[in-house]
């Protein structure tokens, strides 16, 4: 496996900007570690995270193919380079899309990281297969466009970086994360012994951790902020399914918690991420994990029960 580099979000944040096309970046939302990175870190040049992905959500749903074709054929036209997965050849109109590769591409400098590009999600649908697949035909040839239902989250009120770009907000990552892994796993990521589950279960204690550390640094309270926040986006993006989403969030973490092997493994990967220039241990993060659930999911499951 290849090891993740040391990036700074903001110089990462704004070579992506740079490089898209200008109407194509207001179909664009940054998501997962790099924009978690850029929101909590950004003017701070000791502080780095490492990390081989950097995710961009093509949005609205209407206009997610439209977006990925004119960012994939513009980064190409300009020297990118398509990441290679031997698994995954180059396709052609009319492959299946789960046998397509999936829009990663490299700056031309050869770093080792890589743009990943992802559709915002159709309407949600109860009980459907959460990851879904759509082939994109471009002028360099055909790839997987991939989407999640719950990183429709990621859509709620996102913020406009210096760059022209749009970050995901960390509570909306956080709650996407969280739906996504209602239990603990057994799939791994692809090339570790790591659980997919523990991975992301854990970047969600991380932007606790960040955020906690943020107020007592500045005097908020956003912690505070967030259970009204991912209520308001569950109400707006899942409409009537938003009260059962809502009292089932915390199940994952809480599973979690209950798991010292599945807790130290969610840490580690942690530590090797978003939490690169901290080093948190485990009792630091399991005192997060407790402050998550008693100031976070505990209101949000009592606004979603107060709501006819």
């Amino acid at each position: 496996m290849i090891e993740p580099e040391n990036l700074s979000p903001s110089q990462v944040l704004a070579q992506v900007a740079a490089a898209l096309p200008g109407d194509a970046r207001d179909n664009l939302i940054v998501c997962g570690s790099l924009a978690a990175a850029y929101w909590f870190f950004a003017g701070d040049g000791t502080r780095a995270i490492r990390t081989k992905d950097v995710d961009g959500l093509c949005s609205p749903h209407a206009k997610a193919v439209a977006a990925a074709t004119a960012i994939t054929d513009q980064l190409l036209d300009a020297n990118w380079k398509p990441r290679e997965d031997p698994r995954f050849p180059p396709g052609k109109p009319g492959d299946a899309p789960d046998g397509l590769p999936m829009v990663r591409l490299h700056p031309p400098e050869g770093s080792n990281w890589f743009l990943e590009l992802m559709a915002a999600p159709p309407p949600y649908q109860p009980g459907s297969y959460a990851k879904k697949l759509q082939a994109i035909d471009t002028a360099h040839g055909t790839f997987a466009l991939c989407s999640f239902d719950f990183l429709a989250l990621a859509e709620w009120n996102p913020q406009m970086t210096k760059v022209g770009i749009r970050i995901a907000r960390p509570e909306m990552m956080a709650l996407a994360n969280m739906l996504h892994h209602p239990t603990i796993a057994g799939t791994l990521i692809a090339g570790t012994t790591w659980k997919r589950s523990n991975k992301d279960l854990g970047r969600v204690l991380a932007l606790a951790h960040l955020t906690i550390e943020q107020d007592r640094r500045v005097g908020t309270e956003v912690l505070g902020e967030w259970p009204a926040s991912m209520w308001a986006a569950l109400q707006e993006k899942f409409g009537p399914d938003a009260r059962d989403l809502a009292l089932r969030a915390g199940t994952g973490i809480q599973e979690l918690m209950r798991s010292e092997s599945d807790l130290h493994q969610a840490v580690h990967i942690a530590n090797l991420s978003l939490l690169a220039s901290m080093d948190l241990g485990t009792e630091e993060l399991s005192a997060t994990a407790r402050r998550l659930e008693a100031e976070v999911l505990e209101e949000l499951e009592q606004l979603a029960a107060d709501t006819p």
